[in-house]
């Protein structure tokens, strides 16, 4: 006896072929989208015309691009008023920069404003919604010479210590002995420091506490002076200027 024959209504599984890095190559290719990427990477929602801006094209142009960045799943855009704002569509977008970041080259200095902004991006900045660079590198080694934290291998996760919530608290942010945490693979030091929900909460008290200060036109992060002496007081040994 023959098999029955499917019926012309039955759903035909769909086969997926590898992982098309070409069509992710392709959005990153251009300049200004990479631009763009970048300014996002802090997590923030901006305009298309402060984005423009950062990316050094017309309006128009810059449109033509975050179209672009919005169909390829990077970026999201939403209407407030008779403006639309663009960020990125999630930390795993931010991630992926980062991880970019990590083995693309390094782009030339040419002037003196540049200079400074790389190096404040470099010393202090947003990734997404943490701490990174120089500075959240330092930190991160701070909890864990003080035995606030300890990580499984050199980019495994972190773990919080039974000491880990009592010294936390203190700067007000509330986890458990055995919370864990996501290193991240820092794209400048090389070296990880703490992300995930725990970054995120630390890096929002050191914003609310004025311990360090969002530069208004990028992702860099200042240390105030009342920052420094307290970071010092937790341990903490500042990177050099």
């Amino acid at each position: 006896m023959s098999s029955p024959r499917p019926s012309s209504s039955a759903k035909v599984p769909a086969h997926l072929g590898e992982t098309d890095l070409s069509a992710l190559g392709a959005l990153l290719a251009e300049p200004a989208r990479a631009k763009i990427l970048l300014a996002l990477a802090d997590g923030r929602a901006l305009a298309a015309s402060v984005l423009a801006r950062e990316a050094g094209v017309a309006p128009s142009t810059a449109t033509h691009h975050l179209t672009r960045l919005v169909q390829g799943g990077m970026v999201t855009a939403q209407v407030r008023g008779r403006h639309r704002y663009f960020q990125l569509a999630g930390p795993h977008i931010a991630e992926l920069i980062e991880a970019v970041a990590r083995v693309a080259p390094t782009q030339p200095v040419t002037s003196l404003r540049a200079g400074t902004r790389a190096h404040s991006i470099r010393y202090a900045r947003h990734c997404y919604d943490h701490l990174a660079g120089r500075l959240g590198v330092a930190v991160s080694d701070a909890l864990e010479r003080r035995g606030l934290l300890t990580r499984d291998g050199d980019h495994g996760v972190y773990t919080v210590t039974e000491l880990g919530p009592r010294v936390l608290a203190r700067l007000g942010i509330g986890v458990r002995a055995g919370d864990t945490a996501r290193s991240c693979l820092d794209w400048t030091e090389q070296r990880p420091h703490v992300a995930g929900p725990l970054g995120s909460a630390l890096l929002c008290r050191l914003l609310e506490l004025e311990w360090l200060v969002p530069d208004p036109d990028t992702r860099a992060l200042h240390i105030s002076e009342t920052g420094r002496d307290q970071l010092q007081l937790l341990g903490v040994e500042l990177p050099r200027p």
